[in-house]
């Protein structure tokens, strides 16, 4: 067992209660959002106790299993929002996540783009295109209408997206803050 491990049975009992109920709200959340809620409880984990931990932490604090740990840290460093680090002595990989609120949640937007909104864009792009060079007949003329409506969305909220999230655009705080100033 680490130092952190055993650091947890050493916790205000208030302040545990209070983290393992936002391990719990944060993992409900991310099972809404698509994504596993054990990979949204570590995730959770790493991220209100604000230090790096081993997978052997993760596995006591959260009571699962090497590999559930194991793969859950995979994917979130998958997703660009855990980072391995190592401490000075001990032989063990831990981890630790993004502690900016706005970093993170634009790491996951990006991501989320990336997975669900590029592929359907795609997926339009091929579509349109077979039916491209078909007759002019009322139904393939509204096909094309129907999808290029499709299309100018899709794209329009992929623009969005690269303005918001990708790293030379204006940011989501950025974006957010837009919203309040009236000018």
């Amino acid at each position: 067992m680490s130092e952190n491990a055993s650091n947890n049975n050493l916790i205000d009992p208030t302040l545990r209660t209070a983290q393992d109920r936002f391990i719990a709200a944060w993992g409900q959340m991310g099972s809404a959002w698509g994504i596993s809620r054990t990979m949204a409880e570590v995730h959770a984990l790493l991220y209100i106790t604000g230090e790096p931990l081993c997978t052997d932490d993760v596995m006591d604090r959260l009571q699962i299993s090497r590999g559930n740990a194991s793969m859950s840290l995979r994917a979130l460093q998958d997703w660009g929002i855990v980072t391995r680090t190592h401490k000075r002595g001990d032989r063990k990989e831990y981890f630790l996540t993004e502690s900016d609120v706005w970093a993170l949640f634009k790491a996951i937007a990006r991501e989320r783009k990336r997975r669900e909104l590029d592929p359907v864009i795609a997926s339009l792009f091929e579509i349109r295109d077979l039916t491209a060079k078909s007759t002019t007949s009322p139904e393939v003329k509204l096909h094309h209408e129907r999808l290029d409506a499709m299309l100018d969305f899709f794209t329009a909220i992929d623009r969005l997206a690269q303005q918001v999230f990708e790293p030379d655009g204006i940011g989501l705080k950025t974006a957010v803050g837009k919203l309040d100033d009236p000018t």
